[in-house]
């Protein structure tokens, strides 16, 4: 059994959600970057999102844009930041996935990727902007490592693309909750919640929820549909605004502790 079934698992056993915790590696900088995964994990992550910063971020709204270049500015590559996953493997027992553009990862090659990964005790690869009908070589590279692939879905997805994702996913289906960018608002979460309790019919593993998840109160209310959570740009912003590298140590610790509880509760 992955290490991602077996986290959600657990949590269904429990009547538990899972938190995923979405950081840009190398942001503000590499040392830091590292804590701040640690940190997130033991302030109550169930899972880790890894992010591997791009130039051009499509998915991605100005929050994480902007760490993408801070974290690019600070050194950030392919081969530095399956590295850093290494060293926090060492640190954290949580699942670990690799969250990127296609791009990157094409130019340093599929199978390089997953054996690199998986050496370095990743868990899973998520590629945004890879659709599932294109993503045969990844999968089947990742697949011979033991190394989930994550599709997203989407409320535009239609029945083809939902079937396409199921053939390839493992590990869990990220459900993005809204047309747009990262870092938005979810105006009706119980909507997006009827949209994840049809899609369920269809696909047959764990949902968790992402883009504009930024609060306790919205992690609660979609925790009453969904497996888990993700939250991304609520973290990064704390990042950004933090004067130190121990002020944003802080923040995001404290930020992730209150989504833990809400999901807890």
């Amino acid at each position: 059994m992955s290490r991602i079934s077996a986290t959600f698992d657990r949590a269904r056993a429990a009547e538990d959600r899972v938190l995923v915790a979405y950081l840009t590696a190398f942001d503000p900088d590499e040392e830091t970057s590292e804590a701040l995964f640690v940190d997130a994990v033991r302030a109550g992550a169930g899972v880790l999102e890894v992010g591997v910063p791009f130039s051009d971020p499509t998915a991605d709204g100005p929050v994480i844009v902007r760490a993408s270049g801070r974290a690019l500015g600070a050194g950030a590559s392919v081969a530095k930041v399956i590295a850093l996953v290494a060293r926090v493997r060492k640190a954290v027992d949580v699942p670990i996935v690799l969250f990127g553009y296609y791009n990157p990862f094409l130019q340093y090659g599929t199978e390089r990727l997953a054996q690199d990964l998986a050496t370095a005790g990743g868990d899973a690869v998520l590629v945004v902007d890879l659709p599932p009908e294109e993503a045969g070589d990844l999968a089947a590279a990742c697949g011979r490592r033991g190394l989930d692939v994550i599709s997203l879905l989407a409320p535009t997805s239609t029945p083809a693309r939902i079937a396409a994702a199921a053939t390839i996913a493992s590990g869990f289906v990220y459900y993005v909750s809204q047309a747009g960018v990262t870092g938005g608002r979810i105006a009706d979460p119980s909507e997006v919640g009827r949209q994840v309790t049809e899609l369920r019919s269809k696909v047959h593993l764990p949902i968790v929820v992402g883009f504009g998840v930024r609060t306790p109160e919205d992690a609660r209310a979609l925790a009453r549909a969904a497996d888990g959570v993700v939250v991304g740009t609520a973290l990064v912003e704390r990042v950004e605004r933090a004067r130190s590298p121990q002020e944003a140590r802080a923040a995001v610790s404290a930020a992730v502790s209150e989504l833990r509880a809400a999901l807890s509760g």
